[in-house]
């Protein structure tokens, strides 16, 4: 559980920085997600209806049990505060709702053992919060539909039930425009309501800003696990955690890294009685370990389709990116440092003597910058992530190394694989191609995104662990360079000097230089240095002769 130790030290660190000093926000706190709220209702501490409003596209933190935030899906579990129309509007299936309210059972007209209503109380009973108290006393009058009704949030029809298209002249509602529309209709009842609780003497009326109502629920949410037993994770007895989280690459991942579920299949296979005899985790140590990996994914993430790469020393510091080229990875202007940006190379400066060698200086320069921050006893993790079922997500790649080896590997890669990157027609950088540009180099820009994830998977340990580039990728993209005539000008540049970069790397012995190197005697230098010669002269003559051909 190496892994989740790293993440759920990362947490520890990353939960004590000062959002005002450091400009970022923190991990999510654990009990809790992130979600899009279509509506905003505004109540008094009485839980009397005030007003409500559309909102625009907002994420919006909200309190989540283990099983709302983890098996929703499947157990249909409401949220305990903020959630859909169907599941705090006690009102909602008289107005035509179709979907179950997990409110009440309206055939008996009892509460629903694990609805909405009854977890809130719970809840409320509990903390004593008085924005909870607020928010109970007014869902329990079953009025939320015909409160936003009457507020032309919702709309009915001529029967008094939620319509699902608008068909009348003048403008779409607004909470046509927010939510998802399947063939054409939306479900109003799939409109997510946040809350807002005037409460006298209390400024912060958000109750996704109130720090109170926060640790109230984490409390209260932390209270209700029962069953204990040793976190691997910490060591501790602790409760433990069985319904892990989703959502760590983005909002809509409903893969998972820990998963237990499958009690019929071959998850035990004999060997073990439950889920638990294998490995036990805490509840609070998985929330922890799992919001700080979904805050670096965002963060710091690199993406490539459903494939994820991410890098961080584990108390915060700064680490260069290992995904990207060597301009973007260290001489960007957005890094404010436009001085050293300066290693653009100037159309008639490609074979200028010191090129290799003022590349060269200017990177160990970016990298001591580096060392002064990070010391011998850095832990930096490198992670892959990828999964091939909706469901269940691999960790495709690990690495823990110290920071001065992590810099050695980065610096060592960007110095060997360096050459003259023609990128763009305003972009002509020296240095070391990204693992994304070498995969479209070896089998095209419209390359399968099976093929791109797997050959970046394959690049990876060569920036981490120093191992050379497979010669396959070398010789693919050497193929497709030769076959200068089916690719354009720019994009046949582009893969030349990706090429020369490879090439240049994989024979580090030969030490080739990036300028030109006149004492060098071997007959393949030679015959390149007379091939070049004709190659400008034919140049010049079909400029001469005004022919735009190559």
């Amino acid at each position: 559980m190496s892994w989740m130790q790293k993440l759920y030290e990362t947490y520890e660190y990353a939960s004590k920085t000062d959002p005002a000093i450091s400009g970022e926000s923190p991990p999510l706190p654990p009990s809790h997600t992130t979600q899009q709220a279509h509506v905003e209702i505004t109540i008094d501490g009485s839980g009397n209806f005030l007003y409500a409003s559309i909102v625009q596209k907002e994420e919006t933190l909200i309190p989540a049990s283990e099983k709302s935030m983890a098996a929703r899906t499947v157990t249909g579990a409401p949220h305990p505060l903020c959630d859909k129309i169907q599941y705090v509007a006690g009102d909602y299936p008289g107005y035509g709702g179709e979907k179950p309210s997990y409110f009440k059972d309206f055939k008996s007209g009892k509460e629903m053992k694990d609805g909405y209503i009854t977890i809130l109380k719970r809840w409320r009973d509990a903390s004593l919060d008085p924005k909870v108290n607020a928010v109970y006393e007014y869902v329990k009058k079953c009025s939320v539909v015909s409160d936003l009704v009457k507020e032309r949030i919702l709309h009915i029809d001529d029967k008094g039930k939620l319509i699902k298209a608008w068909r009348e002249d003048g403008a779409e509602p607004e909470i046509f425009k927010v939510l998802t529309k399947k063939s054409g209709n939306v479900d109003q009842g799939d409109a997510f309501v946040r809350w807002c609780v005037n409460v006298p003497g209390e400024k912060e009326n958000r109750v996704w800003h109130d720090n109170a109502l926060i640790d109230s629920w984490m409390k209260f949410d932390a209270s209700s696990q029962e069953q204990k037993d040793i976190c691997f994770v910490t060591g501790e007895r602790a409760p433990i955690g069985f319904l892990h989280p989703s959502k760590i690459r983005h909002a809509a991942d409903n893969a998972k890294l820990i998963s237990s579920n499958d009690q019929s299949g071959f998850t035990f296979r004999g060997r073990l009685t439950d889920a638990n005899q294998a490995c036990s985790i805490g509840y609070e140590a998985s929330q922890k370990a799992h919001s700080a990996l979904r805050w670096l994914v965002r963060r710091q993430g690199w993406r490539n389709d459903e494939q994820v790469i991410v890098a961080w020393e584990v108390s915060g510091k700064k680490i260069p990116s290992m995904m990207e080229n060597s301009f973007d990875a260290f001489f960007d202007d957005n890094d404010g440092s436009k001085d050293d940006a300066n290693v653009l190379v100037a159309e008639d400066d490609s074979y200028s003597g010191d090129s290799g060698q003022t590349y060269a200086r200017k990177l160990n320069r970016k990298i001591s910058g580096y060392r002064a921050e990070l010391s011998d006893r850095s832990d930096i993790v490198v992670m892959g992530l990828d999964s091939s079922t909706p469901g269940r997500m691999a960790i495709t790649y690990y690495r823990e190394l110290k920071g001065s080896e992590f810099l050695a590997r980065i610096e060592d890669w960007h110095e060997s694989y360096a050459w003259f990157q023609y990128y763009e027609k305003n972009k002509r950088f020296t240095g070391a191609p990204s693992p994304k540009d070498i995969a479209d180099a070896a089998y095209g820009r419209r390359i399968n995104a099976k093929i791109s994830k797997s050959t970046v998977s394959r690049i990876l340990p060569c920036i981490v662990d120093g191992i050379p580039i497979p010669r396959d990728l070398e010789k693919s993209i050497f193929h497709r360079t030769v076959n200068r005539v089916s690719l354009d000008y720019w994009e046949w540049e582009k893969i030349l000097g990706i090429a020369c970069g490879l090439y240049r790397g994989l024979n580090k012995g030969m030490k080739y230089g990036m300028s030109l190197e006149r004492e060098r005697r071997t007959r393949d230098y030679l015959y390149g240095r007379l091939l070049a010669v004709a190659d400008k002269t034919e140049q010049i003559a079909l400029s001469v002769a005004d022919e735009s051909r190559e």
